[in-house]
């Protein structure tokens, strides 16, 4: 599923005009981002949490030339899968 699909079932399911359902996915991810972005966990029960990890710093090698290079230290954002949301997709039957 992609955004615009992601568009489209939340306007099939909540009744919502396209437009205002293209605002209101717009808007969570914005949230989400902004939230991120400041350093916070961003937590939602059941179906999981979006932190923010600090990667240390490494030495690696240049794909194209095999050279030694220095990869330095950042941020990335992580997603922990809740419960709910595993065990969603480990329905058998």
């Amino acid at each position: 599923m992609n955004k615009q699909e992601l568009i489209g079932a939340v306007t099939d399911s909540s009744g919502l005009a396209r437009a205002d359902a293209t605002r209101a996915v717009e808007a969570v991810f914005d949230a989400i981002t902004t939230s991120l972005a400041r350093g916070e966990e961003v937590r939602l029960v059941g179906f999981g949490s979006f932190v923010v990890a600090q990667r240390k710093a490494s030495a690696g090698r240049n794909p194209r030339t095999g050279e030694p290079m220095d990869i330095k230290a950042s941020a990335v954002p992580k997603f922990r899968v809740g419960k709910a949301l595993k065990d969603a997709c480990n329905v058998t039957g």
